[in-house]
Protein backbone atom coordinates (compact mmCIF):
# COMPACT_ATOMS: atom_id res chain seq x y z
CA UNK A 1 0.00 0.00 0.00
CA UNK A 2 1.51 3.34 -1.09
CA UNK A 3 0.62 6.12 1.36
CA UNK A 4 3.28 8.55 0.14
CA UNK A 5 2.07 12.12 0.00
CA UNK A 6 2.89 14.52 -2.79
CA UNK A 7 1.85 17.91 -1.42
CA UNK A 8 -0.81 19.81 0.47
CA UNK A 9 -2.43 22.99 -0.83
CA UNK A 10 -4.73 25.51 0.79
CA UNK A 11 -7.67 27.08 -1.04
CA UNK A 12 -7.18 30.81 -0.38
CA UNK A 13 -10.32 32.97 -0.63
CA UNK A 14 -10.50 36.02 -2.89
CA UNK A 15 -13.03 38.83 -2.54
CA UNK A 16 -11.95 40.34 -5.88
CA UNK A 17 -10.38 37.50 -7.86
CA UNK A 18 -8.69 39.75 -10.45
CA UNK A 19 -7.24 42.07 -7.79
CA UNK A 20 -5.93 39.10 -5.80
CA UNK A 21 -4.28 37.63 -8.90
CA UNK A 22 -2.66 41.01 -9.60
CA UNK A 23 -1.49 41.26 -5.96
CA UNK A 24 0.26 37.89 -6.00
CA UNK A 25 1.75 38.55 -9.45
CA UNK A 26 3.12 41.89 -8.16
CA UNK A 27 4.87 39.96 -5.39
CA UNK A 28 6.53 37.73 -7.99
CA UNK A 29 4.32 34.67 -7.64
CA UNK A 30 3.79 32.71 -10.85
CA UNK A 31 0.27 31.83 -11.97
CA UNK A 32 0.80 28.78 -14.22
CA UNK A 33 -2.91 28.26 -14.79
CA UNK A 34 -5.82 30.51 -13.98
CA UNK A 35 -9.45 29.78 -14.72
CA UNK A 36 -12.51 31.93 -14.08
CA UNK A 37 -12.89 30.67 -10.49
CA UNK A 38 -9.60 29.07 -9.49
CA UNK A 39 -5.89 29.68 -10.04
CA UNK A 40 -2.75 27.72 -9.23
CA UNK A 41 -0.30 30.18 -7.64
CA UNK A 42 3.32 29.39 -6.76
CA UNK A 43 6.63 30.85 -5.71
CA UNK A 44 9.44 28.33 -6.03
CA UNK A 45 8.29 25.10 -4.38
CA UNK A 46 5.50 26.77 -2.38
CA UNK A 47 2.02 26.90 -3.92
CA UNK A 48 -1.67 27.34 -3.18
CA UNK A 49 -4.98 27.58 -4.99
CA UNK A 50 -6.64 30.99 -5.16
CA UNK A 51 -10.40 30.69 -5.40
CA UNK A 52 -13.19 33.05 -6.31
CA UNK A 53 -14.90 32.58 -2.95
CA UNK A 54 -15.37 35.12 -0.21
CA UNK A 55 -17.06 35.02 3.17
CA UNK A 56 -15.73 37.87 5.37
CA UNK A 57 -15.57 35.71 8.52
CA UNK A 58 -13.64 33.04 6.66
CA UNK A 59 -11.16 35.34 4.91
CA UNK A 60 -10.62 37.44 8.05
CA UNK A 61 -9.60 34.33 10.01
CA UNK A 62 -7.59 32.65 7.25
CA UNK A 63 -3.83 32.46 7.71
CA UNK A 64 -0.98 31.29 5.50
CA UNK A 65 2.59 30.67 6.60
CA UNK A 66 5.46 30.95 4.12
CA UNK A 67 8.75 29.63 5.48
CA UNK A 68 11.67 31.31 3.71
CA UNK A 69 15.44 31.40 4.11
CA UNK A 70 15.63 35.15 4.88
CA UNK A 71 12.61 36.99 6.28
CA UNK A 72 14.37 40.36 6.15
CA UNK A 73 15.09 39.96 2.43
CA UNK A 74 11.46 39.01 1.85
CA UNK A 75 10.27 42.01 3.84
CA UNK A 76 12.45 44.31 1.71
CA UNK A 77 11.09 42.60 -1.43
CA UNK A 78 7.46 43.08 -0.34
CA UNK A 79 8.07 46.72 0.64
CA UNK A 80 9.79 47.45 -2.69
CA UNK A 81 7.03 45.74 -4.71
CA UNK A 82 4.59 48.59 -4.04
CA UNK A 83 1.73 46.28 -3.02
CA UNK A 84 1.06 48.19 0.21
CA UNK A 85 0.32 51.39 -1.68
CA UNK A 86 -1.26 49.78 -4.74
CA UNK A 87 -3.60 47.39 -2.92
CA UNK A 88 -3.99 49.10 0.47
CA UNK A 89 -2.75 46.08 2.41
CA UNK A 90 -0.97 45.98 5.77
CA UNK A 91 2.70 45.06 6.25
CA UNK A 92 4.33 44.73 9.67
CA UNK A 93 8.03 44.94 10.54
CA UNK A 94 10.06 41.73 10.96
CA UNK A 95 10.24 40.52 14.53
CA UNK A 96 11.87 37.64 16.44
CA UNK A 97 9.12 35.50 17.98
CA UNK A 98 9.30 33.41 21.17
CA UNK A 99 8.60 30.30 19.08
CA UNK A 100 12.00 30.71 17.35
CA UNK A 101 10.87 32.29 14.10
CA UNK A 102 11.69 35.70 12.72
CA UNK A 103 8.69 36.82 10.73
CA UNK A 104 6.44 39.62 9.59
CA UNK A 105 2.81 39.77 8.58
CA UNK A 106 1.21 40.84 5.33
CA UNK A 107 -2.49 40.94 4.51
CA UNK A 108 -3.72 40.28 1.01
CA UNK A 109 -6.55 42.31 -0.60
CA UNK A 110 -9.16 39.92 0.86
CA UNK A 111 -7.83 40.17 4.42
CA UNK A 112 -5.97 36.84 4.41
CA UNK A 113 -3.07 37.09 6.87
CA UNK A 114 0.32 35.86 5.68
CA UNK A 115 3.14 35.16 8.14
CA UNK A 116 6.43 35.13 6.24
CA UNK A 117 9.46 34.09 8.21
CA UNK A 118 12.53 31.99 8.77
CA UNK A 119 13.53 29.68 11.60
CA UNK A 120 15.90 31.02 14.24
CA UNK A 121 18.78 28.87 15.51
CA UNK A 122 18.22 26.59 18.48
CA UNK A 123 21.42 25.44 20.17
CA UNK A 124 23.44 26.48 17.14
CA UNK A 125 21.27 24.64 14.63
CA UNK A 126 18.31 25.74 12.57
CA UNK A 127 15.29 23.44 12.86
Amino acid sequence: MNLATVEMKAFVPARDFAASLAFYAALGFEIPWPSDDLAYVRYGDASFLLQRFYVPEHAGNFMMHLLVEDADAWHAHVAASGVVERFGVRLSAPEDRPWRIRDFTLTDPSGVLWRIGHNLPVDGAVR
